[in-house]
């Protein structure tokens, strides 16, 4: 019975590392780190309280938004390729524990330990673990965000959009090739995201959501 607590334990200690590790990297708020250390400003006073790229670039700061969209984008890059690396350093499936740590980086960025659980909406994270995990999908959904953004300018929208095709993407892809986690992942993350979208949903349908360029007041 040692031994097989042993064994129990010693295989744990990779997925709970790989875990741990994703949502501190996904933790980071680069929106609120930008946004203070250049504007000495608090990004969630102001429009949404988000601490996403569509929020900081209502600060009127293009450079900090895209700096921001970018490096929330590369955590997700970088917490996917850590969790393949630590798989296979124990020889264990990299693409579910890739998955798994995709899953956790998401929260990291929407549920920040930092910031009091408040953080961005997840969208690019999301893009950054779903270029690690399924290029071609992420290209696809990305296509769809581009042409839904550019015939109604509203950022909500397109990300709603992408998110809600990319699973159909996905599967469509892998051709239902893939673990239960891996499965999982397609379906879970994009709904978090969506779900993180109920009130701009809400003033979609009341046609009263801001469109991309207009300031909104905190």
């Amino acid at each position: 019975m040692k031994l097989i607590a042993t064994l129990s334990t010693d295989a744990m200690n990779p997925w709970l590392l790989t875990l741990v590790l994703a949502y501190l990297l996904g933790s980071i708020p680069f929106g609120y780190i930008l946004v203070r250390l250049f504007l000495k400003q608090d990004i969630r006073k102001t429009g949404s309280g988000n601490t996403g790229a569509t929020n900081v670039a209502r600060s009127g700061k293009k450079g900090l938004a895209i700096a921001t969209l970018l490096l929330d984008l590369l955590k997700g890059v970088a917490a996917v390729i850590i969790a393949r690396h630590i798989a296979a350093a124990y020889g264990m499936n990299t693409e579910d524990m890739a998955a798994a740590a995709a899953a956790m980086a998401i929260l990291g960025h929407i549920f920040p330990v930092w910031l009091g659980f408040r953080g961005g909406k997840g969208v690019a994270t999301g893009l950054g673990v779903f270029l690690a995990i399924s290029p071609l999908t992420t290209l696809c959904c990305l296509a769809v965000f581009i042409v839904i953004f550019q015939l109604w300018k509203y950022v909500s929208l397109a990300s709603i959009v992408a998110a809600a095709v990319f699973p159909v993407f996905a599967f469509l892809f892998s051709r239902g090739n893939v673990s239960p986690i891996v499965a999982a992942s397609f379906v879970l993350i994009p709904a978090v995201i969506i779900f993180k979208h109920h009130s701009n949903i809400q003033r979609l349908l009341r046609g009263t959501e801001n469109r991309f360029g207009k300031k909104k007041e905190a």
